[in-house]
């Protein structure tokens, strides 16, 4: 492997603070899962030696258990792990902690397990031997994926929130509004008047903290994909 130089570290807690997300102020973490001890060894140094923050664990089940963290962070694996496989982590990953992204980092590897890995999300698939810089530069992208996720994670729980503030017919209005009804069509089928409509829209407005109309579109869409296309007629 080669040298690491001062100019190729980052400081991970420089990074983290000037970023924006659920966590702005958390440094990001680098967990390693191999069952190689001197390849997790060797990784812990390497990347600690880059500023970061590392954690090591030997098998999937061990990093499992470990609580998610609310920070960017990237998870390097294995392909062959003595419990779960590195691909079937990824897949738990998935599911569990989306905000985690991975790196996978093998002595064996073929083309039909790097495309399934990589199809399936992976940031970057590395064969030993590899250049130190390919590591860190994939490190860098994946905890910035990471702390968008966890950014968009956030946003969408305060867009849960103020729509969990509207009463029950400001929903009503809302869901009618956005699928490109009229006031006076929203009113006909609800049996107000358009002016207790407009009032309504209004304060859905205000408490979605909508700054248009199409801002407001927008975070329905983001509340419920499924409503995309969904256009209601009288």
């Amino acid at each position: 492997m080669d040298e690491i130089t001062t100019t190729d570290a980052i400081d991970p807690r420089r990074q983290a603070s000037s970023g924006v997300g659920a966590m702005p102020q958390a440094s990001p973490v680098v967990f390693v899962v191999h069952d190689d001890v001197s390849l997790r060894e060797e990784l812990e140094t390497l990347i600690g030696n880059d500023g970061w923050r590392v954690e090591t664990y030997a098998s999937a089940q061990e990093y499992l258990s470990r609580p998610r963290v609310l920070a960017p962070s990237c998870l390097i694996l294995d392909v062959a792990l003595p419990d779960l496989n590195g691909l079937d982590l990824q897949k738990r990953v998935a599911v569990d902690r989306a905000d985690t992204a991975i790196i996978f980092v093998t002595r064996y590897g073929d083309v039909r397990t790097t495309v399934q890995a990589m199809k399936a999300g992976a940031v970057e698939f590395l064969t030993k031997p590899f250049a130190e810089d390919a590591l860190l530069s994939a490190i860098r992208q994946a905890t910035q994926r990471s702390r968008s996720a966890l950014r968009q994670e956030a946003e969408l729980r305060g867009l849960r929130a103020c729509h969990a503030s509207l009463s029950r017919r400001e929903r009503e209005v809302m869901t009618l509004v956005v699928s490109g009804l009229l006031n006076k069509q929203v009113g006909h089928l609800l049996g107000i008047s358009e002016i207790t409509v407009k009032a309504h829209r209004g304060r859905v407005m205000q408490k979605m903290k909508a700054k248009s109309f199409a801002d407001l579109v927008n975070m329905n869409l983001r509340l419920d994909p499924a409503s995309n296309g969904r256009w209601q007629k009288i």
